[in-house]
């Protein structure tokens, strides 16, 4: 149909309005007056922020690449990378096992995920720091039977073996989860087919469900990576030297307060940013698959047969 008989067609017959091809959007003055405002807001308060004496400004750089800090910068990200690798290793374990059909598996692994998730870090980290007032003496023994080895508590359980079992049980607890939501997100037609080609049921779990899942992992996963440096913070109250506990020890001592909480928070910031870029490329490598564009139409998606025969492979 061309413009001409399309207007015809119109009931009011008028150009202006069925001349879609010229057809564009009007400029909103509205919205240019809303981001300037805003951007105005963010600059007032930037500049009072700025030039507030109360923060000490001076004081957070001499002490921002401070010894003391960034050993406490060194121990937060220790603690998060060895609780997030622990975690999504017992998470996924769990996961498979909240899945499996074996009953006892099932069973164990809801009730583990129900209590780690159910009570708070923060209580979880102070009981086992304090272990050795239920447990004085930790054993291994046969029910009812000899014991063949034991250990004094406060030996085996520091401040950093704690802070450790707190972050990594309770990140295994929701990584269970994430994982196990990734993996029902899978068509259950993979696996079947990827039987159906002779994989036993693990090959096809690491082959061709996992990396389908990670699509639907990754994101969340990120999340929580973030929340760990962030939840890191916690295990001052057990004395760990962590980030926190490190501008702690030092406004005890020269009581600037604001100035050195100040070096954590932009610290935190630093971190979560940089975390933030990363988590952005990893989603859109996971999500490439799924990219549409206008001149070619959706991706084709690759059909169970098709998977499973590249994982043989």
């Amino acid at each position: 149909m061309s413009t001409q008989q399309a207007i015809d067609a119109s009931p009011s017959g008028d150009a202006s309005v069925r001349d879609v091809v010229n057809a564009h959007t009007p400029f909103r003055y509205d919205r240019l007056i809303l981001w300037v405002a805003l951007g105005a807001l963010l600059a007032n308060f930037g500049w009072i922020v700025a030039n507030n004496e109360n923060f000490e400004w001076p004081v957070v750089g001499r002490y921002f690449f401070d010894p003391t800090v960034m050993q406490g910068l060194y121990v937060s990200l220790g603690l998060t990378v060895v609780a997030m690798v622990l975690g999504i290793a017992l998470g996924l374990v769990l996961a498979v096992a909240r899945m499996s059909t074996d009953r006892l598996a099932s069973t164990l692994s809801a009730w583990f995920i129900w209590f780690f998730r159910g009570t708070p870090l923060l209580v979880q980290l102070i009981f086992w720091y304090n272990l050795s007032t239920l447990f004085p003496v930790l054993s291994i023994s046969i029910p009812f039977g000899p014991t063949l080895a034991s250990w004094d508590t406060n030996s085996v359980i520091t401040p950093m073996t704690a802070a450790i079992a707190g972050l990594a049980l309770n990140e295994a607890a929701y990584m269970a989860e994430i994982i196990r939501g990734g993996l029902l997100s899978v068509d259950r037609g993979q696996s079947e087919t990827a039987e159906a080609f002779g994989m036993t049921r693990a090959r096809a779990l690491w082959r061709v469900i996992i990396p389908q899942a990670m699509r639907s992992i990754v994101p969340p996963t990120g999340n929580q990576l973030i929340s760990m440096i962030k939840a890191t913070s916690l295990v001052s109250v057990i004395a760990m030297a962590d980030l926190l506990y490190s501008v702690q020890s030092i406004y005890n001592r020269t009581f600037e307060i604001i100035p050195m909480l100040m070096v954590a928070v932009i610290w935190y910031l630093l971190i979560t940013s940089i975390l933030n870029v990363g988590q952005g490329y990893i989603e859109r490598y996971y999500s490439r698959g799924d990219r549409r564009t206008g001149k070619d139409g959706p991706a084709e998606k690759p059909t169970n047969t098709t998977m499973a025969e590249e994982a043989t492979h």
